[in-house]
């Protein structure tokens, strides 16, 4: 039988893993099929502001008589805040984002909220990610999720990444599209415990019992595991970026976008927003990164 990495090779049939449908996984299968991403295919980066960012010293109405009322502690000064209009201006940390809305590669949208806002983390959290305000089916699937899956070319495969510890967001729960989720390329290798040609050979003539599920599910994280071990020998040399925690992060984004990794969400998150206090500090520095 041929070698996981003879599947996923350059060289390999979509036609011929086909062939092999009843004794190849089917993960395995679909995603030689879809091995290389189009190539203008668009890709959608999602950075989460973990914690509740305080988006009026974000985006600052620095000429609203009530900024400075009620900001008594937090009032950023007017001649230091990066003018975006008459009215509103950028956090003066964010002079890289000041940067970018310059040359017309950013813009920002205000005001993005729901009717009667009960004012719960959780319950404003929760329509966030499903894009529900059902209560009801805030156990259910997220917005990008429901979006990829009626994407078919996300259907079967790992269509989003989630770069970070702990389970993806829910606003990425799918019913049909996968999630793949880690913090670095190490966490998805395995070991030689198990002999894959022996795996592959039980698998062979399976019934859909339980026992089967489980051969064929570890033979696909086998699979998995050999694409990312090829992602990590790939070196992006011409990209430079900080070395802070989310610079980290979109350093390995952008490593799998360029090796390859045809997914259509790339999902991380930089945390530490709930500033309840000494914010002036901490939300500068995290602006800043």
């Amino acid at each position: 039988m041929p070698s996981r990495r003879e599947f996923l090779g350059k060289g390999l049939s979509s036609m011929s893993v086909i062939s092999l449908a009843p004794t190849v996984p089917g993960f395995l299968a679909r995603t030689a099929r879809a091995a290389t991403p189009e190539k203008d295919g668009r890709v959608l980066v999602v950075i989460q502001l973990d914690g509740g960012n305080d988006g009026i010293n974000t985006v600052v109405p620095f000429r609203d008589e009530g900024y400075a009322k009620h900001r008594r502690q937090l009032c950023l000064p007017a001649d230091r805040i990066l003018k975006v209009s008459d009215g509103v201006g950028l956090h003066p940390a964010m002079t890289g984002a000041g940067k970018l809305l310059e040359g017309g590669r950013l813009a920002i949208v205000q005001g993005v909220g729901y009717p009667n806002p009960d004012r719960s983390h959780f319950a404003s959290m929760a329509i966030w990610n499903t894009a529900r305000r059902d209560p009801l089916e805030h156990g259910g699937l997220g917005w990008l999720g429901r979006g990829l899956d009626v994407d078919s070319a996300g259907i079967g495969r790992s269509a989003a990444v989630h770069i970070g510890s702990g389970a993806p967001p829910v606003a990425l729960r799918g019913r049909r599209s996968a999630t793949t989720s880690f913090e670095r390329l190490d966490d998805l290798t395995l070991g030689p415990a198990v002999s894959k040609q022996t795996l592959a050979k039980d698998v062979r003539g399976e019934a859909d019992d339980l026992s089967g599920f489980v051969r064929r599910s570890t033979l696909d994280a086998y699979a998995t595991a050999d694409r990312m071990s090829a992602l990590s020998r790939f070196k992006d040399s011409d990209s430079r970026y900080p070395e802070t925690s989310l610079g980290k992060k979109l350093a390995l984004v952008s490593q799998l976008m360029k090796g390859g990794f045809a997914a259509r969400v790339f999902y991380a998150a930089q945390s530490g927003y709930d500033t309840h206090a000494a914010q002036a500090p901490f939300h500068h520095s995290l602006l800043s990164e």
